[in-house]
Order: C-alpha cells, then structure tokens, then sequence
C-alpha cells in the first residue's frame, strides 16, 4: 500500500527539475506517487520528464499562483496519509523517503518533519537543520552555513521547512492548508505555528538528507521580491497567530527585531523596500484570517512563548 504522495510545485525549473525526480526514483525505493504541480513553466522543464517518467502524473495551471496555491492543489488531490512537499531545486540522498515515513509513523503527534538540508555548492554545510522562529519576529534555518556534521541528532523544532518536508495531511484537515495568501515565503513558519497552537510537534530527522540549490525561482538569497514578501508575510504571520496579549507582552523585542531587519536591509540598499512590505502586510490580514483563541490551547500558547524567548539565543548562537 502506497502511503505517502510526493508534491513537486514546479516554476521554470529547466535544470533542476530532472535531477530531482531522477534522485527519487534512484535513491529511494519507498512505495511513492509523485505528483507535479506546474506554475505555467513554458520552459520545457515538464516536457522532459513527462517523456522519460510518463507515469509521473502533473496538473498544469494557466499562471503561476505561488508556492501555496501549488501545493495546496497537490495536497488535495493526494489521497495517501502522508505528504512530502518537495522544492524542484532538490535532490534526495539515500533512504530520504523511508527514513522520513518511518519517523513521522513512529510519532502520531507530529505534523510534520524537516530533513537535514545541505547546500548544494558546499555539501560540508547545512542548508537548514529545523526551521526556527523567535520573539524578534526572526524566523531563520538552524545551522545555516555551518558544519553538517554538527547537526546529527533528532530533535523537536519550531516548523519545518516546506522545502523538502513531510506532512500528516489529516492535521490540514484541522489546521486548515497552507495560507495562499502568503504566496510564497513564511506560509510554512505559519502552518507549523498553526500546528503548534493546535497541540501538535514538528521535528528533524537528520538521517534523511537533501541537497538544496536555494533561491533557485527567485534568485540570489536577498532580492526585491523575497525581500518584500517576506516583510509582508512576516506582519501578516504575527497577525494570524499572536493572540492580542501575547502580541502586547512581544511588543518591545518585536519593535528591536524589525528595527534591526530595517537598518540590515537599509545598509544593503532595500531598506524603503523592506518598510513597504511591512506596511503591506499591516492592511494584509482580516478578521477571518486570524486563528481562533481557544482556552483550551492555553497551555499550548504558553510553550510557544517560551520557546520563542529561548529561540532568541539559539539565533544569536
């Protein structure tokens, strides 16, 4: 029995497109569908794969309606338990499937699970072991940059990255599916925070691995579009998922964290842009955007907050 769908949203990935999907089939030979959602490519990237994996079914949308949107549509059309959501600028080292479908079936409350990811112009380096967010407002890649071997160990983390993670996909049924409005960037930081607001953990498993390209739809690490949407994204996530005391109690370390985030962005010759996106994101959310306060989840938002004061340090460690 097949129980896990691979969704790959694809946007003119011409050449990296082919190596990912080759790496599934070569380095993992865990039962899988693999599903491709293309953003309107037109580059031919589709058409190659197509003729050497006809099996390989894919949905083609007229425009390119982002990473969420193209996701949300694979998720949908999946009907296997699980769900692994994985970048086109990928690839797969061996047993990544299986040892990612091992763990979160071992772990009935986990909603989803990072694997370890290695930047593909260093493999010494990690490209991301968990995905964090602090009280700053700061979400980041833990250990980016730094020695891969350092990052061996299983933990419990923030979110996962929605780069090359799996999913329980009856917990979207709860939670609700990835926010289009983000369109891309930060919606995975938001559904996981929405998972974690629910009860659920998220998690890295170093022993799946994937080399990752980075950036490679929108370009170099900081650009006009990242940098702008991801300031966007960023009020609207806080707005969605902060009830009203904890976003007053937050206040002052967020106003420093995006006080800091400008004068970065300032020095590096985007610091209009960066305060236009927040402004963006300030008129972005409505009331029915926002996650419902539950006392029930009381508890659940305690440990957030800690958490998020703790992943203060780890940042700046």
């Amino acid at each position: 029995m097949c129980e896990v769908t691979i969704i790959i949203p694809n946007y003119k990935g011409k050449e990296h497109l082919f190596p990912c999907v080759k790496s599934l089939y070569e380095q993992d030979r865990t039962e899988k569908k693999i599903l491709i959602i293309d953003n309107a490519s037109e580059d031919g990237s589709i058409e190659q794969v197509k003729e050497l994996y006809p099996e390989i079914e894919c949905v083609m949308l007229d425009k390119n309606y982002g990473f969420c949107r193209a996701v949300n549509i694979g998720i949908e059309k999946s009907d296997t338990p699980y769900v692994i959501l994985l970048n086109n600028d990928t690839v797969i080292r061996k047993n990544y499937v299986r040892y990612l479908l091992e763990t979160i079936k071992a772990e009935p409350n986990t909603f989803s699970i990072e694997p370890k990811m290695i930047q593909y112009h260093d493999s010494s380096r990690i490209d991301s072991a968990g995905t964090y967010y602090n009280a700053l407002g700061w979400a980041f890649a833990y250990g980016k940059d730094k020695k891969v071997e350092n990052y061996q160990h299983a933990r419990k983390i923030f979110a996962a990255c929605a780069g090359a993670a799996i999913y329980r996909r009856e917990v979207f049924e709860k939670i609700g599916m990835f926010d289009e409005k983000h369109f891309a960037y930060l919606e995975d930081v938001d559904v996981g925070y929405r998972a974690r607001i629910a009860g659920y953990d998220n998690r890295y498993e170093p022993k799946a691995e994937v080399i990752h390209v980075g950036s490679a739809a929108s370009g170099a690490r900081y650009n006009e579009f990242k940098i702008r949407l991801s300031s966007r994204n960023n009020v609207y996530l806080l707005y969605k998922n902060m009830p009203l005391g904890q976003k007053i109690l937050n206040s002052p370390l967020l106003f420093a964290g995006f006080l800091i985030k400008y004068i970065f962005f300032q020095r590096k010759g985007y610091g209009k842009l960066y305060l236009d996106g927040l402004k963006e994101g300030w008129h972005m959310g409505e009331k029915k955007d926002k996650v419902e306060y539950k006392n029930s989840n009381l508890k659940n938002y305690i440990k957030i907050q800690i958490e998020l004061w703790c992943n203060i340090f780890k940042r700046l460690m």
